[in-house]
């Protein structure tokens, strides 16, 4: 949703990075973009919560990208002033891109650092010399053990999708990065969700921070519509290819719980004639980043991805999620269907459920404060049906087949049992038993 009222104009921004914006085709900020790019002139922390897709990327980075370029590093080779970091691969990639956009216009240098990658590659580019580094925690602390990267200099510090980095477990790591931070820095905290670590991780990180919050009515985004359907776990897989048919489904985000299950998906989806593709985290970043951009050129109609795509995926109208399997944690299923929707769009999030999983379906829905509406198929009747049609059937057989308690009487009357009397021992004198 766009704040109409307030222009990009008004926000205090260089006339190259107002070019930049209109080039992308912005012509009003998001809530989020007008709500937090003042308060980050302003200089002071910043907790800020914003769901996926309304455009807090933009929001840390132009004003960021602009008070760099204010001031004039006194040392020849460039050491990184800014630092943002992000919990996935595919996330670093993005944001990164975006930097990058806002960046080159003022002469500044941007680089991506996460792991699954030679790292001999990333030492070099950051030996030449960078301003601003988007970065991933583990591979971040590598470099920083190795003494190859110098974040005595950061001025901003970024930590976008803080919950799902704790989600993750990096709040160790995280910690550790803060320590090799100068005592004075500007540090903004992003976060779809607000938990009890968050909260702790701010108190611990940001400084007084101003806390900015927008679209909260729902923790899902209104453009995307939602759908449940209960299915057999047997007939998840039918079910999937029925829908893409069916309805013409031409381009398809599908999540599993798994890496195994993701490519057994894939696979069986080929089988069926429908072209597919998986990325997870046992994939090279060489072969989810080519995956990803021939799912974007539309080469193939489905991606297969585990949670490790729930963030960081940038698909310019994609249309279509599955929810193939429920994710054990809840806020997954936000940033899941949040691929859908984005930028004004509208999407469609679909989620095949078994009877196994309608406890997380629960968790799911008292996180969203909403029932998510159901849906069926005459093809595919709901388990539970299905289940109590079967139990009459067999509980109807079983009574049939058994024979009734009056026939058996009938034909096998009780017989009276007759014990013959044993006689009793001869015994001599004395009650003792005779010898002869």
């Amino acid at each position: 949703m766009k704040n109409t009222d307030i222009s990009f104009d008004s926000l205090g921004l260089r006339p190259e990075l107002l070019s930049a914006i209109a080039s992308l085709g912005y012509t009003s900020p998001t809530p989020i973009q007008a709500e937090a790019i003042p308060v980050i002139f302003e200089g002071g922390d910043l907790l800020a919560g914003a769901q996926t897709g309304t455009g807090k990327t933009a929001a840390f980075a132009l004003p960021i990208v602009q008070m760099l370029a204010e001031t004039t590093p006194a040392e020849k080779r460039r050491k990184p002033r800014a630092l943002v970091l992000v919990p996935t691969r595919e996330l670093a990639a993005q944001v990164s891109d975006e930097m990058n956009r806002y960046a080159r216009r003022l002469s500044l240098r941007s680089t991506m650092i996460y792991g699954g990658v030679t790292i001999q590659a990333q030492i070099e580019r950051l030996h030449r010399g960078v301003d601003i580094v988007v970065a991933t925690p583990g591979r971040l602390l590598d470099h920083a053990e190795r003494g190859t990267i110098d974040l005595s200099r950061i001025k901003f510090l970024v930590l976008d999708e803080a919950d799902r980095m704790l989600d993750l477990g990096f709040i160790d790591e995280i910690k550790k990065v803060a320590e090799y931070l100068p005592a004075k820095h500007q540090a903004l905290l992003f976060s779809a969700t607000y938990s009890q670590n968050i909260k702790q991780l701010a108190d611990q990180l940001l400084d007084q921070p101003k806390r900015v919050e927008v679209a909260r009515r729902t923790l899902t985004a209104e453009a995307v519509t939602q759908a449940v359907y209960q299915v057999e776990k047997s007939r998840k897989r039918e079910m999937l290819s029925f829908l893409i048919r069916k309805n013409g489904w031409n381009q398809v985000l599908v999540f599993t719980r798994t890496r195994y299950g993701a490519d057994k998906l894939t696979e069986e989806l080929l089988f069926d004639g429908i072209k597919a593709a998986a990325i997870h985290s046992n994939k090279s970043q060489s072969i989810r980043t080519r995956t990803l951009a021939e799912f974007k050129q539309g080469l193939f109609r489905v991606l297969v991805a585990t949670d490790v795509a729930a963030r960081g995926l940038d698909i310019e109208r994609l249309p279509h999620v599955v929810n193939y399997d429920l994710p054990q944690v809840p806020e997954d299923y936000v940033h899941r269907i949040g691929r859908t929707g984005r930028a004004g769009e509208e999407g469609i999030a679909i989620s095949l459920v078994s009877q196994e999983e309608l406890i997380l379906l629960a968790a799911i829905e008292k996180l969203v404060k909403q029932s998510i509406p159901r849906q069926s198929l005459a093809e595919f009747p709901q388990y539970a049906v299905r289940r109590t049609v079967k139990a009459k059937e067999g509980k109807l057989a079983k009574e049939q087949a058994k024979p009734k308690k009056t026939e058996v009487k009938a034909a096998t009357p009780k017989r009276k049992k007759v014990v013959p009397e044993r006689p009793a021992p001869k015994t001599g004198r004395r009650g003792q038993r005779s010898s002869r």
